[in-house]
């Protein structure tokens, strides 16, 4: 029998209410997991769900010792009864099993507010998560963001990517680990400029047109700067469903001359003789595939689907998917 390389800490405490930093927080908690355990799997329950023998059944080893990670969220709402069912835990964690608690750091109850301080006389591993509200916190995380992206980023860069993206920490990130991919790691003030001139632009119909050409990398990123931006979910699934029926009918007329067909069309020279440059890439099969794609999404932009974003992202590599078809 082999002894994983690795032993995970059994007991973690992630303090704060900054989202980002949380969601890694717990993320970390199950990739140390997985070290130990690749079957490893997370099981999340807000705390005022929780009984005292639901949390004994959670942190119960398995028949066949598998992996666990169990995160306790909202600790912060625990009653006196859940708090000393968390404590008695901590005091004998199992093995094999992870206990991730995350609190804000207050507390409604005495008991939920002693909580922390408790957590980390067991032995947690703490890792703190405060909102990030000063600006020398924030320029510190963009810092820290394009290091681990494997560029590096000048004052004047991080002040100028604060300013075009705001505070928020989710958006930074992207922001920073997309910077540092276009600029070949190197991020000053003029790169972020650039990058952020062009967000305003983003339309429906570039997502649409980078989609049909077949540009994967340009169409997700003009698709995500449009959802950031707040174009409409139908315009976009709209302009997508035109530019695929557009080729479709100009590729079913066969080769002509764009000023000739535009009367039989009913569409102007222009944009025929640009459909015509897109036909290159499709075929037949491809077509039909797309066709399907941009129907089926006009229903889910519609409230057919649970999440718009997924459904567009879908989509738009549907559609990719669909053209790379001879």
């Amino acid at each position: 029998m082999t002894v994983p390389a690795t032993t995970p800490a059994p007991l973690h405490l992630v303090l704060g209410e900054e989202e980002l930093l949380i969601e890694r927080a717990v993320r970390a908690a199950l990739d140390s997991a997985r070290l130990a355990d690749s079957t490893a799997d997370l099981t999340r329950l807000r705390v005022s769900e929780l009984t005292p023998p639901a949390l004994a059944e959670l942190v119960s080893p398995s028949l066949f010792s598998e992996g666990r990670v169990v995160a306790l969220e909202a600790a912060q709402e625990a009653s006196q009864e859940i708090a000393d069912a968390i404590l008695s835990y901590a005091s004998q964690p199992a093995d094999g099993i992870v206990l991730v608690v995350l609190h804000s750091g207050g507390g409604r109850s005495k008991a939920a507010k002693a909580l922390p301080a408790a957590l980390r006389k067991s032995g947690a591993e703490v890792t703190e998560c405060a909102k990030l509200t000063r600006p020398a916190d924030r320029e510190a995380f963009v810092r820290h963001e394009v290091r681990t992206a494997g560029g590096r980023i000048d004052a004047a860069g991080v002040l100028a990517l604060i300013d075009a993206v705001g505070s928020d920490l989710r958006e930074l990130a992207s922001a920073a680990a997309q910077l540092v991919a276009d600029s070949g790691g190197s991020v000053d003030e003029e790169a972020v400029r650039r990058y952020h001139r062009g967000r305003a632009d983003v339309t429906g119909f570039v997502v649409a047109e980078k989609a049909v050409a077949g540009d994967r990398a340009a169409a997700l990123e003009s698709m995500r700067w449009a959802m950031q931006i707040g174009v409409p979910h139908v315009l976009v699934a709209d302009a997508l469903a035109d530019a695929v029926r557009t080729i479709a009918r100009v590729a079913g007329a066969g080769r002509g001359n764009p000023n000739q067909m535009a009367g039989e069309l009913g569409m102007p020279p222009w944009k025929i003789r640009k459909a015509q440059g897109q036909a290159r890439g499709w075929g037949p099969d491809g077509l039909a595939d797309a066709m399907r794609v941009v129907a089926r999404l006009n229903a889910e932009v519609k409230g057919a689907a649970a999440s718009p974003d997924y459904a567009l992202e879908r989509a738009v590599l549907d559609v990719l998917a669909a053209r790379e078809r001879r």
